[in-house]
């Protein structure tokens, strides 16, 4: 539903240059880097905090760099640092430490998301951002000539009210439903996962490492895609299982009854038993590679998962809702500082190819991966062959991470050349 400017008869309860709908870890990113450029930002979010989110809670280097950048106090309790990643299939077990590069640094973190999007949304209020929280965005309001949206109509406190700006950022997740109102519906053609996780109290609960499992058996099926164990440092560990719809037993597929097949196999000196679970088994939808476009219409801005901006490589979503926020903020701002409509929206309309630039080769690359490992006995073939190399494994960590730099070694040249070539998502 869409309500027309002129048939929305309740006075705004506040105007704004710019409305973010959703403040997870794209809307905040997006709301304090306008704000910190000096624009009026109002963020909706439509639940309250603390609440929970289903996550690995696991950040890489990326996502590090983009806290550091928003002046995020990583040193405070309750994050945990980590070294890298251990690897476990094929029989092996290794270490890869995050890769020394100037772009990015050289370890990771995890702060589980029941406060991870609330330290954000703080974060944005200290820089100068209106949080309502509880405010359940129901509808666009679109200008009578143009059919921009000029605003959106929520719910608050069971009551109706509605909010106006210049421009409305969707950063409202999968499910999006600002951008399905404007008309935005998922392509088909790119590659959706799915992961579930739970917490279990574990002595496993303090790691300096990540932990990957590249072996997920349905019987004698090798299934695309991976486990996770990911110690949270409070007690718990975060364990849970990624799966692509590249398997032909994707749709049919019981994931909260494969995790618990799954741990029943862990040593039982780890604790991933039924009576250790501290939350019930959860799951949700993985929009990967651009699969919701354009990321910009009729004032609409797309940032995150709303634009289906997740690594079809690892899974990974919060590094690029945070990297895409930040450039949907320099791009709205460069905006609105033009003194025409026309010239406004120029700048607005660029907004999509600049996405392309960053990750559109990238992202092709790892739809192919996608593909590739869909097919019966490729996942077999990787975890038998390419694990036992060192070497290899170093390049596919970089890769799969997407972590190089622009004049780095051998390998970054490789993987910047190739995403270079191939066309963009």
């Amino acid at each position: 539903m869409t309500v027309p400017a002129a048939m929305q008869r309740n006075v705004a309860e506040a105007d704004a240059d710019v409305i973010v709908v959703g403040a997870g870890p794209a809307g905040s990113t997006t709301a304090f880097h306008l704000a910190q450029a000096g624009l009026d930002v109002l963020l909706l979010e439509k639940t309250t905090f603390p609440r929970e989110k289903v996550c690995g809670d696991g950040l890489t280097p990326r996502a590090v760099k983009q806290l550091i950048a928003m002046g995020i106090d990583i040193d405070a309790p309750g994050w945990v640092r980590n070294k890298g990643l251990r690897v476990v299939g094929g029989g092996l077990r290794f270490e890869l430490d995050w890769p020394e590069l100037s772009s990015y640094p050289d370890f990771g973190l995890v702060r589980t998301r029941q406060d991870f999007d609330e330290i954000l949304a703080a974060n944005a209020v200290r820089g100068g951002v209106r949080l309502l929280q509880g405010v359940n965005v129901t509808a666009p309001i679109l200008d009578d000539r143009s059919g921009h949206i000029v605003g959106v109509v929520a719910k608050k406190d069971g009551e109706e009210v509605s909010y106006r700006s210049r421009l409305v950022v969707a950063a409202d997740g999968n499910s999006t439903r600002i951008s399905l109102a404007m008309g935005l519906h998922k392509r088909e053609d790119r590659p959706m996962g799915v992961a579930v996780r739970t917490y279990f109290e574990s002595p496993r609960h303090d790691d300096d490492y990540l932990e990957t499992w590249l072996e997920l058996w349905d019987g004698d099926t090798l299934l695309p895609g991976y486990g996770w164990i990911f110690g949270v440092g409070d007690g718990t560990s975060n364990v849970g299982l990624g799966l692509l719809n590249t398997s032909e037993s994707f749709k049919g597929m019981d994931y909260r009854d494969l995790l618990r097949r799954w741990v029943k196999n862990m040593p039982p000196e780890w604790g991933y038993v039924e009576e250790n679970m501290t939350t019930p088994i959860r799951g949700a939808a993985l929009p990967m590679a651009f699969n919701r476009q354009p990321h910009y219409t009729r004032g609409l801005v797309l940032v995150g998962d709303a634009g289906g901006m997740i690594n079809p490589f690892n899974g990974e979503g919060i590094a690029y809702a945070m990297e895409t926020g930040q450039i949907a903020a320099e791009t709205i701002v460069q905006a609105l500082a033009r003194t025409t409509p026309a010239q406004r929206e120029r700048v607005l309309r660029a907004y999509p190819q600049t996405l392309k630039d960053a990750y559109g080769g990238y992202f092709t690359l790892g739809r192919g991966f996608v593909e590739l490992i869909g097919h019966r006995g490729v996942m077999d073939f990787f975890t038998r062959h390419a694990l036992p190399h060192p070497h290899l494994m170093r390049f596919a960590l970089k890769l799969l991470a997407n972590l190089t730099d622009r004049r780095g070694d051998a390998s970054d040249r490789i993987i910047n050349a190739l995403s270079k070539v191939a066309p963009p998502a």
